[in-house]
């Protein structure tokens, strides 16, 4: 019986006494309050903590002929206008007046070739010349004595106080006398041109500049030899200097044949150096070449700067994007360009960090069209506002960052 009782009263609730969480619940507490302050202060040190990125600035997109683009090539920048400076006579280069880079004006004295015989005959043509004139004065001398005579003759002859012959003497000495008058005038005007063909050899030793430009490459020193045709191996130069006329520039970009119905003159033409990447130069069509090379079955085109800089050079590599041919837009409606690597993906929408005032600001951006290399935004960018393109790809909005471009 008091096994039983005992029994029931093991059973039997205190009632007014709670019951106590379990012991092991206690850390789990501690460690979820652990963990937010920890989350907590990560927040605060990326947040302080400055992070070195690389940014570019958004530029707005050039007003063009059209929005999208029908062909994409690629070609060199050549000169409209070049020459190698030669000679018209053989002969050694005594003066060389340019260097590699310099700029020339027409008409400028770039080299002398040696003129020390031409001179010499120049100086023997042009006494000739004087002796011609001298004899030419000396026979209207005689001539005029011959005249006098031959006039006093024709009086005696009228009144019969000399004879016929001597008549006929004075007449023929007249006659011989304007004869060689003629013939002499005649010496005169060829020793005068001979002086004249010796003068322009002598002006030939001098080289000019035909049109201004800048000396692109020096071909020739002092004391080598010069013809206008090669001749005596690799010891004569067939040119000294190289003259280009930077104002002539232009892009010169071989098209399939199978794609040239896209191209027309006039059409807007977007062109990229390949050593500016970032730098789009804004160009039109000049001209078709209408004939096409059956070798490589292309056509060649003609592409020229809307305006020129001076980084653009001969023979750099250039690739360009034919624009669809149209009206352009209003300023409006002016896009704004970033490098494609700006554009990131957050929550599944086109996303940018700005950097203001060394912190980075997350924007929310429409991106319209893009390539390779540029996206273009037409909402959530203003023009000169710097994009990071390069950085940790965990940037939270406001952290402290600092530009690193090169």
């Amino acid at each position: 019986m008091s096994e039983s009782k005992a029994a029931l009263d093991a059973l039997r609730i205190e009632r007014g006494t709670e019951p106590r969480p379990p012991r092991r619940a206690l850390p789990a507490i501690f460690a979820v309050a652990i963990a937010a302050v920890a989350a907590a202060a990560l927040w605060l040190s990326m947040r302080s903590k400055v992070i070195e990125v690389r940014t570019a600035a958004a530029r707005e997109a050039a007003p063009s002929g059209g929005d999208r683009t029908v062909l994409n090539a690629s070609g060199y920048v050549t000169a409209r206008r070049q020459a190698t400076i030669s000679s018209k006579i053989t002969g050694k280069v005594t003066d060389l007046l340019v260097e590699e880079g310099m700029r020339v004006k027409e008409g400028q004295v770039l080299a002398r070739l040696d003129d020390t015989n031409v001179a010499a005959s120049l100086q023997l043509v042009r006494a000739q010349l004087e002796s011609a004139r001298t004899a030419l004065a000396e026979t209207r001398v005689r001539l005029k004595e011959a005249e006098q005579d031959l006039q006093r003759q024709t009086e005696l002859v009228e009144k019969n106080v000399v004879a016929r012959a001597d008549f006929d003497h004075a007449e023929a000495d007249a006659l011989a006398y304007k004869a060689r008058l003629g013939q002499q005038e005649r010496d005169v005007t060829v020793a005068e041109r001979t002086v004249s063909i010796w003068q322009q050899q002598l002006d030939d030793t001098v080289l000019r500049a035909p049109f201004s430009g800048i000396v692109t490459t020096k071909d020739a020193q002092p004391g080598e030899m010069i013809s206008p045709v090669s001749a005596g191996g690799g010891f004569t130069r067939t040119g000294i200097c190289t003259v280009v006329d930077m104002e002539s520039l232009e892009i010169e970009i071989d098209v399939n044949e199978a794609y040239i119905n896209r191209v027309e003159a006039g059409q807007p033409v977007e062109a990229t150096l390949d050593a500016y990447p970032d730098w789009k130069i804004p160009c039109k069509v000049i001209a078709i070449i209408p004939t096409a090379d059956r070798q490589k079955s292309t056509v060649k085109v003609r592409v020229g700067f809307d305006r020129l800089d001076p980084r653009i050079l001969p023979e750099m590599s250039v690739k360009v994007a034919f624009r669809e041919a149209g009206e352009a837009r209003p300023s409006a409606g002016r896009e704004v360009l970033v490098p494609r690597s700006a554009v990131r993906q957050s929550s599944g929408r086109d996303v940018v960090l700005v950097v203001k005032a060394g912190r980075a600001e997350r924007r929310a951006v429409t991106v319209s069209s893009s390539t390779d290399d540029e996206a273009a935004l037409s909402a959530g960018v203003s023009a000169g506002e710097r994009v990071v393109v390069d950085g940790p790809k965990d940037i939270a909005d406001g952290a402290a960052v600092r530009e690193v471009n090169p």
